[in-house]
């Protein structure tokens, strides 16, 4: 693991890769309001970087098992696409320096995570989870999870 200036120095000059996990249930899609820069405050859906020298299945088991508690294999979801997303802030809200990411947006299998487990969710990336509709306005969804909705087909 990189320390906090090794890690800022790649935020600085790379884009960095992660997997962003799109757990639907009855239309909506979970998500959690982000403790963390960048996007701090907005509602996000869960997901992480991908390590270095971690293969793509690793990956995607451990953030299921980080992010949502639950034991899952890339083959059982679907991706749904590749993704730019660019932020003015990063990690250290250190001035000037911006975050790039290129995500990789995978549906997880339906009933995975049901609306019973939300009181089991972690709270280490997110302080408050909910199950957000595309037409719910009452919450400050970041336009980089709010574009989930056109790619999954569930727009209002």
């Amino acid at each position: 693991m990189l320390n906090r200036d090794d890690f800022l120095h790649v935020v600085r000059h790379t884009p960095l890769v992660s997997i962003d996990l799109i757990v639907e249930n009855d239309g909506r899609i979970l998500m959690g309001q982000r403790v963390n820069e960048p996007a701090r405050g907005t509602w996000f859906v869960p997901g992480g970087r991908i390590n270095k020298n971690e293969r793509l299945e690793d990956a995607y088991a451990r953030l299921c098992r980080v992010e949502l508690g639950v034991e899952a294999q890339l083959d059982d979801a679907r991706l749904v696409g590749a993704f730019t997303h660019l932020y003015d802030t990063n990690f250290a809200s250190e001035p000037g320096v911006s975050t790039h990411y290129v995500v990789l947006a995978y549906r997880v299998p339906a009933g995975l995570v049901t609306p019973a487990a939300m009181e089991t969710l972690p709270v280490e990336q997110h302080d408050a989870y909910g199950w957000i509709g595309a037409d719910d306005d009452d919450r400050d969804v970041h336009p980089n999870s709010a574009a989930y909705f056109g790619a999954t087909g569930l727009t209002a």
